[in-house]
């Protein structure tokens, strides 16, 4: 693999199944899902990724994967599950994604946690890899989290949500009618997911830890 990442993936299920016929890849089963779709441009971004919710984002690994799996583990083994509240589309900036819409302190503690202890694991961005990013577009702020975590949108800068569109003129109430028969009625996160990115630039599922 490429890089590595830990991510929220939906358990197996209505909003895991929504989302893979949605994006057009199950990162699970790691293969693409049904033909185009007329909403294919609209995903065509996050389609890569399958559905999910970044809690470390894509690093190239510095060491060994084994000594990062058995990292994951501990590290799950020590966390406890949240109970952010509700799933509800909203949107953030040009996209639209899934926001739970309760108290998200435990959340937001369980992320940064996943983040530094992780970090280890990360090789040193390269420049490329920093240009990516447009720190030029990055408050002071976020430039400083980039250069110490590897990603601007960590700690007080985190937001969790579960990507639904890239840029995009559509308001919320257009997928509204979609996802109601599919969001859970109590949301939980109960685990996190270890996920590879192929040659294709592709995320796989690599082992869900349950936390």
């Amino acid at each position: 693999m490429k890089r590595y990442a830990i991510y929220y993936l939906p358990p197996p299920g209505p909003l895991a199944r929504f989302g893979a016929e949605w994006l057009g890849w199950d990162p699970e089963a790691g293969i693409p899902v049904g033909a185009p779709s007329p909403q294919e441009a609209l995903v065509a971004e996050p389609r890569k990724y399958g559905l999910h919710a970044t809690l470390k984002a894509p690093f190239r690994l510095a060491g060994d994967r084994e000594d990062l799996e058995g990292a994951v583990a501990d590290l799950a083994r020590d966390l406890s599950p949240v109970q952010p509240g509700p799933l509800k589309v909203v949107r953030i900036g040009r996209f639209l994604a899934l926001v739970p819409q309760g108290d998200a302190t435990a959340l937001n503690a369980m992320a940064g946690r996943i983040v530094t202890a992780l970090d280890p694991f990360r090789a040193p961005l390269t420049e490329a890899e920093i240009a990516r990013r447009k720190p030029e577009r990055l408050t002071p702020r976020q430039r400083e989290l980039l250069n110490r975590w590897g990603y601007p949108f960590v700690m007080e800068e985190f937001r969790f949500h579960i990507t639904l569109t890239g840029p995009c003129d559509l308001e919320p109430e257009a997928l509204e009618p979609r996802l109601a028969p599919v969001l859970p009625a109590d949301f939980v996160i109960a685990e996190i997911c270890l996920m590879g990115e192929d040659e294709d630039g592709m995320f796989h599922l690599l082992r869900r830890y349950p936390i």
